[in-house]
């Protein structure tokens, strides 16, 4: 018969388990704020597309811009 040469766990403490669920708590977290500043990023860069593309409509003298911009 051949026995294991791996050593055994050992049982976690009630400290090592809350400082794992702090872990994951906080992993969670920030990858509920980088998809929060993704979102928000996404948003903004529209906005500052649709500006852009107004303000170009503008200086160019047409005086339909609101029509002339459709953006997907």
């Amino acid at each position: 018969m051949v026995h294991s040469t791996l050593p055994r766990r050992r049982a976690w403490s009630e400290a090592e388990l809350q400082a794992e669920a702090d872990r994951r708590t906080a992993s969670l977290a920030g990858v509920a704020v980088t998809l929060l500043l993704l979102t928000i990023g996404l948003f903004l860069v529209h906005a500052l597309h649709h500006a852009a593309a107004m303000q170009d409509c503008i200086l160019s003298g047409r005086s339909d811009c609101a029509a002339a911009i459709i953006i997907p």
